[in-house]
């Protein structure tokens, strides 16, 4: 909060002259805009005792380690029990005061402690679990101190602790927590949705990949089942109002398909891949058709229908003979994609996106190279055709804006010029 307060009067600062002399506010409300912001946001009030709060807990945790072993163990669950009361009522105090970011600091920090505390009690009184229950009782009460406190902070934490969770059930115990994933996807899920936020959306798809990946792991499952679960995450974004926040939430999805699609076209070569890849063709295509019909309802509801293309990705295409029908139908996929997105860059005129779409371009082009031109194809006319291809893709975007201003009544001549006559 105080970092964005800070940009914010740096910005004010900067561009507010010019408003002022181009007519767009006056002085006095220049001014007003200057004192909303005032220049000593006060992050040292904000960040040196969050930062000083820490190292002074770091001591003490250093000093409680190494004597550990040597204290009784009634003290070590008076040390913990003081440890997570002292955390939590220091978080309520600051919040109470306006400072919350030093208060959800604290916060995050007796979440920690709670779950260490779990783990020391547990082999200080030397209970053996069998199951996830204690350490579900932890991801419980981080996403009702998400909950609780309205924050995004202790939301994104929550998220490392139920990965954490998971990865021990599976690795350690087994067996998979479905509550913990769950919990995630429901609880946290529901928090995104009324509060999005982009740095959220994206530490909260990425948790749920992470799930999918486990449950995929650990269940023995073909690998392709992960894309299922990963694009019910895709989908919700198309569902989610905050079109920013949406699109936070289907980059880890798409990263992940994108990735696969560009190892099909890389090592996809043999059938030796088929027993990780091919699930029952109808069982695996029915759910994938039923996440795309769910995916397409969104993107229509929200206007976003633009974005389709994204499921090219997901193309089926591992179901094809390896060798040189899987890496031409796989280039053909990341070809369409990276035009798919410089065509939507090019209608939205988003910088970002147009540098996105050249870089998914010339990827394709450069597997294309080593997978298919490496032997027979002279290295200098290979580089031609993916410049003529760019080129010719470019012509053709700018002849479509033309047209489209043409057709909006766009002046784009000087008064008097003679109108091109429409091609």
């Amino acid at each position: 909060m105080y970092v964005a307060a800070a940009m914010s009067r740096k910005f004010l600062d900067t561009e507010s002259p010019a408003w002022v002399a181009d007519g767009l506010i006056t002085e006095a409300q220049r001014q007003q805009l200057l004192a909303r912001y005032p220049p000593d946001a006060v992050p040292a009030v904000g960040l040196l005792p969050l930062l000083g709060s820490l190292l002074v807990a770091l001591s003490a945790l250093s000093v409680v380690a190494a004597n550990w072993a040597a204290l009784p163990p009634v003290a070590r669950l008076s040390l913990l029990i003081s440890s997570l009361v002292g955390a939590y009522a220091g978080g309520h105090y600051f919040m109470q005061r306006g400072n919350r970011t030093l208060g959800r600091g604290l916060v995050g920090l007796g979440l920690v402690l709670f779950g260490v505390s779990i783990i020391l009690v547990s082999q200080t009184y030397q209970l053996v679990g069998y199951d996830a229950s204690g350490l579900l009782a932890w991801v419980v009460a981080g996403v009702a101190l998400a909950y609780a406190h309205r924050s995004r902070l202790l939301a994104a934490l929550t998220v490392f602790i139920g990965a954490a969770v998971q990865t021990y059930c599976t690795q350690a115990l087994g067996s998979y927590s479905y509550a913990t994933a769950a919990l995630l996807a429901g609880g946290l899920g529901y928090l995104w949705w009324r509060r999005p936020d982009g740095l959220l959306s994206t530490v909260l798809s990425a948790g749920l990949l992470w799930q999918a990946a486990l449950w995929v792991g650990v269940s023995h499952a073909k690998i392709t089942w992960f894309f299922v679960p990963a694009m019910l995450v895709y989908a919700a974004g198309d569902w989610q109002p905050n079109r920013a926040a949406g699109r936070s939430a289907q980059g880890p999805p798409l990263i992940a398909a994108y990735l696969f699609a560009l190892g099909l076209a890389l090592f996809g070569e043999t059938d030796a891949y088929a027993d990780l890849l091919r699930p029952p063709v109808l069982a695996y295509l029915g759910a994938l058709a039923a996440v795309l019909a769910l995916s397409v309802a969104g993107k229509k509801q929200r206007g976003r229908l633009d974005t389709l293309p994204d499921w090219l990705l997901l193309l089926p295409g591992f179901y094809l003979p390896g060798g040189l029908p899987l890496a031409i139908a796989t280039l053909v996929v990341l070809y369409a994609h990276a035009g798919s997105v410089l065509v939507r860059a090019h209608r939205a005129g988003s910088a970002d996106q147009l540098t996105l779409g050249t870089v998914l371009f010339v990827g394709a082009t450069m597997v294309a190279y080593f997978k298919l031109t490496w032997a027979f194809l002279d290295k200098s006319l290979f580089f031609l055709l993916g410049g003529v291809l760019l080129l010719g893709l470019s012509w053709y975007l700018r002849r479509r804006n033309a047209r489209v201003l043409a057709a909006a009544g766009t002046p784009s001549a000087s008064p008097g010029a003679p109108a091109e006559p429409a091609e």
